[in-house]
């Protein structure tokens, strides 16, 4: 062979993608995800930006707001549970058994997503209310539901629960039965199945709701404003915190508040994205 054979850079060869036009739909999708998502927000912090940090660390401070950001986001956080622990019960249930009714019961699960969240809101509040269906039974104990932080917290759950039982449902129609089965035959329990395989091969789908959950029920409004009463330091939402400063046409300090709240989210989403990862990375190791 040559020496100029040797030293002549070899052809390189690329295999082509079985999916083509990756350039033309990723520049799509960077377009579209920018004008819907990215630019908003950008506007949003630099519209707050205007207050300087200073500034938006005196709003955030403030008794209101952080009395109002602590009813938002620790309710929200615990509907997410809520709906984490009922929402496998009501996905395993219509993905492992056949009853009549299942069907229907299967599209209820879907109402949420359809109904307006403000009928929603309104007719909680009728069924909660002191007067209403199960208000009035609770009325005798002095259990109260609607215009409380419960209220808040039932309507939440609500909202939030199709994200759990649509997310783990497929990955429970598609788990192997087999694996269930060979746990049995190694004499594990029914239980004991649920804990240590099937459960654990849910976790990734389970985190994947709950913070889908999380998100919407964050920024629910329509939903809460008629049950939670909106009583200040009590059951006061931030999102209705916004929208009065925004009737008193103090754009700045709403949208200071929208980006704390931004904040806030971001980083709960990427802390659950991160134990998503974990739990990923364990079963690829198990």
């Amino acid at each position: 062979m040559s020496v100029a054979a040797l030293v002549a850079p070899r052809a390189v060869f690329v295999k082509p993608s079985p999916l083509p036009g990756f350039g033309l739909t990723f520049g799509f999708a960077l377009t579209y995800l920018s004008l819907i998502v990215l630019i908003p927000l950008a506007v949003l912090v630099w519209r707050a930006s205007g207050l300087g940090l200073d500034g938006i660390w005196r709003v955030a401070t403030e008794p209101r707001v952080l009395a109002a950001l602590r009813t938002s986001f620790v309710t929200a956080a615990l509907a997410a549970l809520a709906n984490a622990v009922f929402g496998v019960v009501v996905a395993w249930v219509l993905s492992r058994y056949s009853f009549p009714g299942r069907r229907l019961l299967d599209a209820v699960v879907d109402l949420p997503f359809a109904l307006p969240t403000a009928v929603a809101g309104i007719a909680l509040a009728a069924l909660y209310a002191p007067n209403g269906w199960i208000g009035s039974l609770l009325a005798p104990f002095d259990i109260r539901i609607a215009y409380t932080p419960a209220g808040i917290f039932v309507a939440l759950v609500f909202i939030g629960l199709p994200f759990v039982v649509r997310t783990v449902q497929p990955v429970l129609e598609d788990l192997d039965r087999e694996v269930e089965e060979a746990s049995a035959t190694l004499g594990a329990s029914r239980g004991q199945t649920v804990r240590r395989v099937v459960l654990p091969l849910l976790a990734p789908a389970i985190l994947t709701g709950v913070a889908l959950a999380f998100a919407r029920a964050v920024g629910e409004y329509g939903s809460v404003i008629f049950i939670a009463g909106n009583m200040p330091f009590r059951s006061e939402i931030a999102p209705l915190l916004i929208v009065m400063r925004l009737e008193e046409f103090d754009y700045t300090g709403a949208s200071a508040i929208a980006t704390i709240m931004l904040a806030i989210s971001f980083a709960s989403l990427l802390a659950i994205n991160a134990l998503q990862a974990v739990s990923r990375r364990r079963l690829g190791h198990a």
